[in-house]
């Protein structure tokens, strides 16, 4: 058996975390396990209900611990609860993936220091807050820690991931059993290659929580 956890939490961004589920409970073995400090369902950013499975009080060691992000990431940056729960299953678990902003959980939890690492774009310059080295890659391998850019990116993380627990050819057969295989419509999936038409009204609907996060990041630096 092979424990995964995820971490949910209210105001998540589902897709941090049900992405990743879809490729690594396709693991054979795998018992997945979906944390949280109460039993009660959660409602993701758009009302889409999430509900655990198990306490994060009660959770197992684990081989892979999932931190997903959301706007609901910045009330657990200074959840010791849950900061704490982070901390001590990552220092035991051989993979720690974090998608969008969970980077900035796992930095608040001080497992950014001296690792590489990426985040949404809208976020990725606040890692250096947390001591790490901020690339702007889909995802980034750092140790036992493998983060991710913005939400879609969990896929391709839990596909490395996956490659890291039972080898490439299960990974790619996991791929294929999904039919990942990403044809996106429009050229603007990342903020570098996208037009400024496009990247300007973007960074307008994230301008207020970005500052949130960034008084968050400067209150709780690492560096």
């Amino acid at each position: 058996m092979m424990n995964i956890g995820l971490l949910i939490f209210p105001d998540i961004d589902q897709l941090d975390v049900t992405g990743p589920f879809e490729v690594l409970s396709r693991i054979p073995g795998a018992a997945m396990h979906i944390l949280w400090k109460k039993l009660e369902p959660v409602r993701d950013i758009h009302g889409l209900i999430l509900t655990p499975t198990m306490l994060s009080a009660d959770c197992p060691r684990l081989d892979v611990l999932v931190i997903p992000g959301g706007p609901g990431q910045e009330a657990l940056m200074e959840d010791k609860e849950i900061i704490d729960f982070v901390s001590a299953r990552a220092s035991e678990a051989r993979i720690v993936l974090s998608v969008c902003t969970g980077a900035l959980i796992c930095g608040a939890a001080g497992l950014l220091v001296g690792k590489t690492a990426t985040t949404h774009w809208a976020s990725i310059n606040l890692l250096k807050y947390f001591g790490a080295k901020p690339v702007n890659r889909r995802v980034v391998i750092s140790g036992n820690l493998i983060s991710c850019a913005g939400v879609t990116s969990g896929i391709d993380g839990a596909l490395v991931a996956a490659s890291q627990l039972v080898g490439e050819k299960q990974a790619k057969i996991i791929q294929l059993a999904i039919e990942y295989n990403p044809k996106p419509p429009f050229n603007c999936g990342n903020i570098l290659t996208a037009p400024r038409s496009i990247t300007v009204p973007a960074r307008k609907l994230f301008a207020t929580v970005s500052a949130k996060r960034l008084k968050t990041a400067r209150r709780l630096r690492r560096c």
